[in-house]
């Protein structure tokens, strides 16, 4: 990338393409001048007790994100978004979504409220007292109502009928689609990082790239700066500057800090393997995968699963 010292600075300079800050979000953003950020995306700890996080009581855990959140409102430019990504917080078995919990504080802080944007994957924990849980969300605020950055052009995807036509009207018989592609929606299906993806780190909860460079691409303009208040392995920085603006982050475990500046480094040099945006997702039944071949038409189903499936009915006479 021309014009860009490519080393990973470790301290907030306006200059960098990189800052890679080891400590608390609070202790880098003092160094940020008002207004000076585009895009701000992250997503804090769902205080639920994971690994590198400790577990805090409701009330204390809002207050800390409450300080964040004003001080990312604070060095968030006029024309700039805020994309908090979250999921729930778990007390006794119930379920509290954190983005209805959050939602104030933003609020409060005059930002307005673009989307709820419901991010789709189908792997995760499986529960046996409630549904599993499938899906987390990107609530997205801009500071002014009417003048913010939003492309859409980049980050289009295929049409789902592109021959479609107007059938009335003057424009009958004319293609109705954009041919660059459609509006991706609110519901984004993006496969989260788990132990096959090309992207896994020893991190238990990291971002999908692709899933950054959609906002990146869509709420900044080339050298804008994109923060990440939690950054985790680096997966924001590293949607940044693939796309040629600067990425901002600050990580508190410093073992996370070390996975992220080789990551980080690899994506400037061009060799960090990535899953590909629009990249369709895998179909175990288009490849043959064997773990796709029910047991049962072998005959090894156990007797449980049998009625299961006898009373879903599923199999009729030509399955016996």
């Amino acid at each position: 990338m021309s014009g860009y010292d490519k080393k990973i600075a470790k301290k907030y300079n306006q200059d960098e393409q990189a800052v890679l800050f080891h400590g608390s979000c609070l202790d880098l953003m003092r160094d940020i001048p008002d207004k000076s950020i585009q895009l701000i995306v992250t997503s804090p700890p769902y205080n639920i007790g994971k690994e590198y996080e400790k577990k805090l009581k409701l009330e204390t855990y809002i207050a800390q994100q409450a300080e964040v959140i004003k001080e990312c409102s604070r060095v968030l430019s006029e024309t700039g978004s805020i994309c908090w990504q979250v999921g729930n917080y778990v007390n006794n078995g119930a379920i509290i979504p954190l983005d209805t919990i959050l939602f104030p504080i933003f609020h409060e802080l005059n930002l307005i409220m673009r989307n709820r944007i419901i991010w789709h994957f189908e792997h995760g924990l499986h529960c046996s007292r409630r549904f599993s849980g499938r899906f987390e969300t990107v609530i997205w605020f801009t500071r002014n109502r009417k003048d913010y950055v939003f492309n859409l052009d980049p980050v289009r995807v295929p049409q789902k009928y592109p021959g479609k036509k107007y059938f009335k009207g003057p424009k009958a018989g004319q293609y109705s689609c954009n041919p660059l592609g459609k509006n991706p929606g609110d519901v984004w299906d993006i496969p989260n990082v788990k132990s096959n993806h090309v992207e896994k780190t020893d991190h238990p909860c990291q971002f999908p790239v692709e899933l950054i460079e959609r906002l990146v691409l869509s709420m900044t303009n080339e050298g804008n700066r994109v923060l990440d208040p939690f950054l985790g392995t680096g997966t924001t920085i590293i949607a940044a500057i693939r796309h040629n603006r600067r990425g901002i982050g600050a990580e508190t475990e410093a073992r996370y800090v070390d996975i992220a500046r080789n990551r980080i480094q690899k994506a400037i040099d061009g060799t960090l393997p990535t899953r590909p945006m629009n990249k369709p997702k895998y179909d175990p039944k288009l490849y043959n995968n064997k773990l796709t071949i029910p047991p049962w038409k072998n005959g090894q189903v156990e007797p449980e699963q049998l009625l299961i499936f006898e009373k879903q009915g599923v199999f009729n006479s030509e399955d016996s």
